[in-house]
């Protein structure tokens, strides 16, 4: 007899919303909810994303289990590219947009040359009062 699966930990609605399109990727609820508590982390408003600062965020004893995620979930990454463009295609429709990607390097003092990370434009930057670090 094969017993149901158990449902996973609510968290925020909107990530609980925006995940529900990706449970069908994973075998083990487990894994579905470290998808999501890693979503929370992501978007929550602590200065270091370090797995141990998003379990405590998120409310997690340790890390043990985002990490688990990341090192043993198997999930089919060609399936969560489709989801990802499915929900985008469907948010967006038929209207145009303007898509902003900003790949700069930097060097510093070594003339080593940094990859900064795609950013999205924040409301203040796109009036032309931009932060600069040095």
């Amino acid at each position: 007899m094969v017993t149901p699966r158990r449902q996973a930990v609510s968290t925020v609605a909107f990530i609980d919303n925006y995940c529900q399109h990706y449970c069908s990727v994973f075998e083990d609820v487990r894994h579905f909810e470290a998808f999501k508590f890693l979503h929370l982390g992501i978007l929550s408003e602590i200065k270091r994303k370090t797995l141990p600062e998003i379990a405590k965020t998120v409310g997690l004893k340790d890390s043990q289990t985002l990490h688990h995620f990341l090192r043993d979930a198997l999930w089919n990454v060609k399936k969560i590219r489709e989801i990802r463009l499915w929900l985008i295609k469907m948010f967006i429709g038929e209207r145009e947009i303007i898509l902003c990607i900003d790949e700069t390097t930097r060097s510093d003092r070594t003339n080593k040359l940094f990859y900064l990370r795609p950013t999205i434009f924040y409301r203040r930057e796109v009036r032309g009062i931009r932060r600069k670090k040095v």
